[in-house]
């Protein structure tokens, strides 16, 4: 207890103990001292309820009140109560005005900001952005069903996934012309955040991108074209000195040569929303091709092993598929040092009915820092090991839209100095029974 409570809290006591002392002594002169104590301790009683109700007062009342003055017990019990009533007040103050920022601040963003009950999935609040890329409108659409304020936007399966939903990117129904980005973001236990941006500017500069390097690629080829000719045509053994010049000469022109044909792939893939023909892809010849082009390209450096103990074949394109699972088997075998070991595997999924197509190595590994953006354009973990082995950059990302519009994606593990393996998981819908006949074609 503070001392000054304290000090209060005695002197009410003393002050009590006083008035019954000399109500006793009053009655003990006037020959009857019990009732006069008595009637003493009532009033003291009642001088008490009178403060407790004091006290309610001023607890119910709304208005400010100025504690009286004086020492006792009662009037630091109000001083009290002013002091946490005060207090209160401004911590009740600073938390509007901090809640009056953040709304400002929302109000402010040019991202739609929409808070949703999870249960109900009603709109509790949004700011103004909202009005123009949702149309809505205050007060009128508080309380309403997000979904239903939202059609013709097919939102109901993508909110029921809640915490696992997946950034979406719409057409908006409102502007043809603007692309909304989609984002759910769970921030309470009864509480969710719709935020959406609009991304057409993004998309537009992107396209233009895909395009200027479509186009300048497309151009490249006529003059490699010719540069390839006249580096035909000279004879190095007219001009021994010129030999290495000219080997080296032709080494370069060929980099660059399949670094505009990765491009143009590349954008070619980029522009596909979906694969142009679908077809049966025999695995069983698929992997006798990858095979043969790894020992090709490894020149016996490397131990290769093919694996298929999946049995079925896939559903897609023939020539994409190639193309992404011989960069995968090119790159293990580039990034491996001689004497190491190419494993790929065709093989089920351990839980579900798709399948697997691994590539293992034994090389250099990838450090864990690399792995997110690995399958980027151009991206190098070590420049200077890439120029040696001769890539381009562009074989992760072919190998990443191919498997896209396979509706399959792309798993990478990887330990420093143990090597790495890059998984091609295909889901059940891709799966196709086996043709006998194509099997036994495949066989020697």
């Amino acid at each position: 207890m503070p001392p000054r409570a304290r000090f209060a809290w005695f002197r009410t006591l003393g002050q009590l103990a006083l008035i019954l002392a000399v109500a006793a002594i009053v009655g003990v002169l006037i020959g009857h001292p019990w009732p006069v104590v008595t009637l003493a301790a009532l009033g003291v009683v009642a001088w008490h309820y009178w403060r407790l109700r004091n006290v309610l007062l001023r607890l119910t009342a709304r208005q400010r009140l100025t504690p009286p003055l004086g020492e006792g017990i009662w009037n630091e019990l109000d001083r009290l109560l002013h002091r946490s009533q005060s207090e209160m007040r401004g911590r009740k103050k600073r938390l509007i005005e901090m809640l009056r920022a953040y709304r400002a601040a929302a109000a402010a963003l040019p991202d739609a900001i929409v808070v949703v009950e999870r249960n109900s999935q009603r709109i509790a609040w949004f700011n103004e952005a909202a009005t123009g890329l949702f149309g809505l409108h205050y007060p009128r659409d508080i309380g309403a069903p997000l979904v239903q304020r939202l059609q013709p936007l097919q939102l109901a399966h993508w909110l029921a996934a809640g915490r696992n939903a997946e950034a979406l990117e719409v057409t908006s129904p409102w502007n043809p012309a603007v692309t909304l980005s989609l984002r759910l973001i769970p921030y309470s236990d009864d509480l969710w955040l719709l935020v959406a941006r609009d991304v057409s500017r993004l998309l537009q500069l992107e396209q233009m991108r895909r395009d200027f390097v479509a186009n300048v690629s497309h151009e490249l080829r006529t003059p490699l074209t010719v540069v390839h000719g006249y580096l035909d045509m000279l004879d190095p053994s007219e001009h021994p000195d010129w030999a290495p010049m000219l080997a080296e000469m032709q080494r370069q022109s060929q980099r660059m040569t399949q670094l505009v044909e990765d491009l143009l792939m590349l954008s070619r893939l980029e522009s596909q929303d979906s694969l142009p023909g679908e077809e049966t892809v025999a695995m069983a010849p698929m992997l006798s091709t990858l095979k043969r082009e790894a020992a090709a390209l490894s020149q016996g450096r490397h131990e290769i092993t093919v694996e298929d103990s999946a049995g079925v074949d896939l559903w897609g394109s023939n020539k994409e598929l190639h193309s992404a699972f011989s960069n995968l088997v090119g790159n293990a075998i580039r990034y491996t040092p001689a004497g190491g070991s190419i494993r790929v595997r065709f093989r089920p999924e351990a839980h579900g009915r798709g399948v697997v197509l691994e590539v293992a190595d034994s090389g250099y590994g990838i450090p864990p820092a690399h792995l997110p953006r690995i399958t980027e354009r151009f991206y190098r973990v070590s420049t200077s090991r890439s120029r040696e082995s001769g890539g381009t950059g562009l074989g992760l990302s072919i190998v990443k839209h191919v498997l896209n519009l396979h509706q399959a994606r792309l798993e990478i593990s990887s330990e420093v100095g143990r090597g790495s393996t890059f998984s091609c998981h295909f889901g059940a819908e891709r799966v196709r029974r086996r043709d006998d006949f194509a099997l036994s074609e495949a066989l020697p």
